[in-house]
């Protein structure tokens, strides 16, 4: 047996490891504590950690003992009060996710729920765990290069699968071609001086016509001793890695102020884009998100003011649409970026404007958009926008559309609109 010493130098993160594995094997425990944080918590405090509790049975290690041993017969007794199936009800005094009611005990004994700190990295981690911007082929974003192979020439090693046979045969009849090019020139001239002694009546057994054919044999004998194919004769299709645009993608958050929206709505609105922001930030570093913020009149914003500004009036939703198609069409080339739109409204609008948005989003955004979310927030029934963006979505397997009624229907809504699409 040999022991082996580790005797490298701890680094101040020596659980770092450890941990990542916890983590990986009590995923499913720590999920359900995160998305349980989520509804006792605002979404504006999303982002920062947070302490979880994992029951005590659930991270429970297997273990080796010895047994009794050998084969035993047993008679256990039975009883007049319990059925297979019954729940036993635990007795008084136990410890371990109690109440904390009632008086104390003299008896009994357990364990509290292992607490586990997960760090803000982790926590947002594990909240957007199987959340993607849908469709998104390549999410290669600003600032980073991507590479292709490019077809650069042949070389004379590499990998077996890139031999180009076609260009290695050519090499090979070149070089048997050139090393028996004289040796053949010599076999023509030594049968030309054969055909010229036999014409002038020199016999076959002649001394000069023997040498100068066993000249001939040995010639030959060096052209067909020439290799078909030789390892210098090889050769293999050569490539370079060449840098090609990368793939760069756009959020338009669209969030209606006007006066229908209340402070209740506006505060689901911001919540909704909140989630939306943090998820963005998270999982796509260098983004590009676009805030457009309306009421009669829509207008482009930065996130302090998308979030936080009071401004109010009537409600035009089609100028906010009017704006986004605009802000496409001037800063983001559809065939160099992947569009997104999240839209979060109350659906209260203008007959005739609802039509006009229909038209503006089947005719002019749908065809650039790869995804588009609308969240309709309101607990009373559907307004004229729903049923406009309703002919939208029949049209559109891009189109997307919740509604959303309180503060508990966020995150699950989120997560639908923005779940990860099995390929």
């Amino acid at each position: 047996m040999s022991n082996f010493i580790d005797r490298r130098l701890n680094g101040k993160n020596k659980s770092t490891v450890n941990r990542s594995r916890f983590i990986r094997r009590y995923k499913s425990q720590l999920k359900r504590s995160v998305a349980d944080a989520v509804n006792k918590r605002s979404i504006t405090d999303m982002d920062s950690g947070e302490k979880v509790g994992i029951p005590s049975k659930d991270i429970s290690e297997p273990v080796f003992h010895h047994g009794p041993g050998g084969s035993r017969d047993m008679v256990h007794p039975g009883n007049k009060e319990f059925m297979p199936g019954d729940r036993i009800q635990r007795p008084e005094g136990a410890g371990g996710s109690g109440s904390g009611q009632g008086s104390a005990g003299n008896a009994g004994q357990g364990e509290d729920d292992f607490v586990f700190e997960l760090s803000r990295e982790e926590f947002m981690d594990l909240l957007f765990d199987d959340l993607e911007l849908p469709n998104l082929v390549r999410n290669q974003l600003i600032g980073t290069t991507e590479f292709k192979p490019v077809r650069a020439g042949f070389t004379t090693d590499g990998a077996p699968a890139n031999i180009d046979v076609v260009r290695s045969l050519k090499g090979a009849v070149a070089r048997r071609t050139a090393l028996g090019a004289p040796h053949r020139a010599r076999i023509r001239e030594l049968e030309e001086e054969i055909d010229i002694l036999l014409t002038a009546g020199a016999d076959q057994e002649d001394a000069r016509i023997l040498d100068m054919r066993e000249e001939i044999d040995r010639l030959k004998t060096r052209v067909a001793a020439l290799p078909f194919i030789d390892t210098f004769d090889l050769r293999y299709q050569a490539f370079t890695q060449q840098p090609k645009p990368t793939s760069k993608a756009v959020m338009l958050c669209i969030m209606d102020v006007s006066g229908s929206m209340d402070q209740m709505r506006k505060n689901l609105a911001k919540r909704f884009f909140i989630l939306l922001y943090l998820f963005l930030q998270r999982s796509y570093e260098k983004i590009e998100v676009v805030f457009i913020r309306h009421h009669t009149i829509a207008q482009e914003v930065d996130e302090q003011e998308f979030f936080y500004s009071r401004e109010t009036g009537g409600t035009v939703v089609s100028s906010a649409l009017n704006l986004a198609y605009d802000v496409l069409r001037e800063r983001y080339d559809s065939s160099v970026w992947n569009i997104y739109c999240a839209q979060a409204s109350d659906g209260d609008n203008w007959d005739s404007d609802s039509i006009i948005c229909r038209e503006i989003l089947s005719d002019k955004l749908m065809p650039l958009m790869r995804y588009y979310a609308y969240v309709e927030i309101t607990p009373r029934q559907h307004q004229s926008l729903w049923f406009a963006y309703q002919e939208v979505k029949a049209l559109h397997r891009h189109f997307a559309m919740q509604q959303i009624d309180g503060t508990e229907d966020i995150y699950p809504v989120f997560r639908e609109l923005f779940k990860r699409q099995e390929a």
